[in-house]
């Protein structure tokens, strides 16, 4: 695996398989990596010939500093899971690398309404951080397919109207959350979990479950979504959001699973003391 710390470097090198008419995949990271993206990296190297991982722990989306300065940092295991799982180039930008003219009054996009509800409401600029930082790195990468994982439901559509404003032919694909044994969707969080809180954390999964089977059961959602919550409270949770939504667009949906026509998904965010976890799962 070659490691690349500047983009031109990157570029030359992209330009070099492309070239040699390969396709390239990528698969963007804040590190931490876990099973989750190695999943993400295998995908890629079943459908392209050069599978490219970034890892930069964007400052940009960070609305709480101290989240930012206590994200995890495994670089050194980080890179013994790329090579081991076969990935081509890791590129590790510096933040200068990535913002030349620092991280203020920087460019906004027109994201409409998924960034006023959700992770938008709770995580204010968020999904602004995630747009900068995608815009240059997908410049800098070129990709033909990018790689992303459903756990992060909400920002997989962000991007994808990303690609919109791009006018892109990226193609991005998103694969499904890959879960530990007793159900915890597998995030870098997870680390700053403690052992007990680690136990607890799995209540977000039960949750989900218990919402699936209830609405096809014919259960109200209001009702559903008090006795959910009830679930979260009970074990210490603090509850961002417990939401039912249209799969599509990401709009409420309050009707019960008999007369709606459409998909949909049940996405929560709630904190256990100062870690904040993110799930859902399509009904």
């Amino acid at each position: 695996m070659i490691i690349f710390k500047y983009a031109e470097q990157l570029a030359r090198y992209i330009q070099q398989q492309k070239t040699a008419g390969k396709q390239i995949g990528f698969v963007p990271t804040m590190g931490a990596l876990h099973n989750g993206h190695i999943a993400l990296i295998n995908q890629s190297k079943q459908t392209t010939a050069v599978t490219v991982c970034s890892i930069f722990v964007n400052p940009t989306q960070f609305n709480n500093p101290t989240d930012y300065q206590l994200y995890p940092n495994t670089i050194e295991r980080d890179i013994m899971k790329l090579e081991a799982a076969g990935c081509d180039a890791l590129f590790l930008p510096s933040i200068a690398e990535m913002y030349p003219r620092g991280t203020t009054g920087l460019e906004h996009y027109d994201l409409g309404y998924l960034e006023t509800l959700l992770e938008g409401k709770f995580r204010p600029g968020h999904f602004q951080g995630v747009c900068q930082v995608m815009f240059r790195l997908l410049n800098m990468v070129q990709p033909h397919q990018l790689f992303m994982g459903q756990k992060d439901y909400q920002q997989c559509m962000v991007v994808s109207r990303l690609l919109t404003l791009m006018k892109s032919g990226i193609q991005l694909v998103t694969c499904p959350t890959l879960r530990e044994p007793d159900g915890l969707a597998m995030s870098s969080r997870n680390m700053r979990l403690s052992l007990h809180d680690r136990q607890l954390a799995t209540t977000i999964y039960q949750c989900l479950v218990f919402i699936k089977q209830q609405l096809n059961q014919g259960v109200s959602w209001p009702v559903i979504k008090e006795q959910a919550e009830k679930m979260l409270t009970d074990v210490g949770f603090r509850i961002d959001y417990v939401e039912l939504a249209d799969a599509k667009t990401l709009e409420p949906v309050t009707v019960t699973i008999q007369s709606y026509p459409g998909a949909r998904v049940a996405l929560i965010a709630a904190f256990l003391h100062d870690v904040r976890l993110i799930d859902n799962m399509l009904m």
